[in-house]
């Protein structure tokens, strides 16, 4: 499968613009989880810019 990383830098929605991972949503993804995190693009806007990427952030966000 061909990467579409310019369509997904476009439409990342985490505030952290200097992200090496940036538009990569499968290297994103593998280094936050194993950092324990969540990329930011599964947070509201809001939430996000806190840069809080951790699990329990994740639930209280979401009120899970």
């Amino acid at each position: 499968m061909e990467c579409r990383k310019r369509q997904n830098a476009a439409d990342c929605a985490c505030t952290y613009n200097s992200c090496g991972n940036r538009g990569v949503c499968c290297e994103c993804i593998a280094s936050h989880l194993a950092s324990r995190q969540l990329p930011g693009c599964c947070f509201p806007p809001q939430v996000e810019k806190t840069y809080d990427r951790s699990f329990e952030a994740f639930a209280k966000a979401w009120k899970l």
